[in-house]
């Protein structure tokens, strides 16, 4: 069986000087607090602090990357115990797909994905030899004996993993009953929500309707009404402010916005509630609110992070076979510049608007994200995200955007994952990456050491603080 292979200088530079300077930077950096401001666990685990069951409900199920790379390869989801609508038959055996899942682990070869197991097999559960298929069970019974550990409970990993802040992500329907139960329990300030309205705002889902008229039950407003629409997701915002949120997020298909007249907004709202509404209208409705929610923002200081570029549950027949985010979602070429400006004429100069952008389009760092950072004071640069979260991703990010956009309008890292477990692993290879990143800017002569040790931590830690308002850097 071949060792797992976790060098020290991992992902540093191969030129030994420029090494040395990144081991140094990353030195200062590597035991800092995590911030996970933006990411997809589930709340329930931190507030009733179970035991996770077993290896394959860990780290199989519920991670898009692992069983888009199988299905790839011809792995059915089926054999990978992803539940079908239709309610066909799957495999219910976590053994067998775990068991399938090793029989394949080589193809995470070179993948972020293969790094960040590697470092939780290692470095979590002292694992020292690879998955493979003659050590599938092996890895089964151990991990899962492990997980039923007291120190293997969610709130004890928090703690081991030094995170001091982890933000989950609901919808605006969601009644946060987890995040009540943290409510004045001191964990509360550890984990805080995020406001995802998309559910009450893309007009193009199969229950928007009927998720708007769920909007005014649980709100008390006239949601068939613009102004009793807006006054609801006003009031969502709110409740989730006393959760803890500072931001919200939008996953929208494109970067457009729009600026309409109230009586536009009402019979495109109209339109869209009575199913009328095609494609064009659906976007245009999305573009308008995009511009109200930052309005929102404005007034109750939560910071708006725009995820857009994405082409969601691509492959038609997996989608309707086991539903969304089943590893199908594709990036799109996505155009800023034109389509913010409706909001940014709007609302862009106003210094109480905050705005993170990130991209799947890595064409347009250059071109397009870092000039509009560079320029209006509401904007800044979120992460390399998603299929662009890795190594190599992170390296392009720095190199397109830092000398238009600098430093100080990026946000630092968030991991933006459901793998709970992967995320020192993440966090750590952001900071050994901005560490290769800054010492190469050093034996250029472009910045000193000292200079490049006081951004190291403010790319490991401040910026983000600064950037999601969650207390002073």
């Amino acid at each position: 069986m071949k060792p797992i292979l976790l060098h020290e200088d991992r992902l540093f530079p191969a030129d030994e000087a420029t090494r040395a300077v990144a081991r140094s930077l990353y030195n200062t950096v590597k035991d800092l607090p995590i911030i996970s401001p933006h990411g997809h666990t589930d709340p329930r685990w931190f507030a009733y602090d179970e035991n996770f069951g077993n290896a394959t409900e860990l780290f199989i199920l519920p991670d898009h990357y692992v069983f888009r790379m199988l299905y790839s390869q011809g792995v059915t989801l089926e054999s990978l115990g992803i539940r079908r609508w239709d309610g066909g038959p799957t495999e219910s055996d976590p053994q067998k797909i775990w068991q399938t899942f090793a029989d394949h682990y080589y193809l995470f070869a070179g993948t972020p994905s293969r790094m960040w197991l590697d470092t939780v097999f290692k470095n979590v559960f002292g694992l020292t030899d690879m998955l493979c298929s003659e050590n599938a069970m092996e890895y089964y019974h151990f991990i899962t004996a492990e997980l039923a550990k007291d120190a293997y409970k969610p709130r004890a990993l928090m703690d081991r993993f030094n995170i001091e802040l982890i933000a989950t992500t609901e919808g605006a329907l969601d009644n946060l009953e987890h995040h009540r139960v943290l409510k004045g329990t001191g964990w509360d300030k550890r984990v805080i929500t995020s406001f995802r309205p998309d559910d009450v705002v893309d007009a193009s889902r199969e229950d928007f309707a009927q998720n708007i008229e769920l909007l005014g039950e649980i709100t008390g407003e006239n949601t068939t009404d613009w102004d009793g629409y807006l006054a609801a997701i006003r009031q969502r915002r709110e409740v989730f402010r006393e959760h803890g949120a500072t931001a919200t997020d939008h996953g929208h298909p494109t970067a457009r916005t729009a600026d309409l007249s109230k009586a536009e907004c009402q019979a495109l709202f109209s339109k869209c509630l009575s199913g009328q509404a095609g494609d064009a209208d659906q976007e245009l409705f999305r573009a308008q609110m995009l511009t109200e929610l930052a309005g929102m923002s404005i007034e109750d200081g939560m910071v708006m992070q725009i995820h857009p570029g994405a082409f969601r549950n691509h492959n038609n027949d997996v989608f309707t076979k086991f539903g969304r985010d089943k590893g199908a979602d594709i990036p799109l070429q996505t155009e800023y510049v034109n389509a913010l400006k409706p909001l940014l004429d709007k609302y862009g100069n106003d210094p109480r608007l905050n705005i993170i952008l990130f991209t799947l389009d890595e064409t347009v760092y250059s071109r397009e994200l870092a000039p509009l950072a560079g320029h209006y004071p509401c904007l800044k640069l979120g992460p390399a995200w998603w299929f662009h979260d890795s190594p190599e991703g992170m390296l392009r990010y720095r190199h397109q955007v830092t000398e238009t956009a600098g430093l100080f309008n990026t946000v630092g890292f968030n991991d933006d994952t459901r793998a709970f477990l992967s995320i020192p692993a993440r966090h750590d290879v952001a900071r050994r990456i901005d560490s290769r990143f800054l010492a190469n800017m050093v034996v250029e002569h472009r910045i000193s050491e000292e200079e490049a040790g006081s951004l190291i931590k403010q790319l490991s830690y401040d910026l983000a603080k600064k950037a999601y308002k969650l207390g002073q850097a």
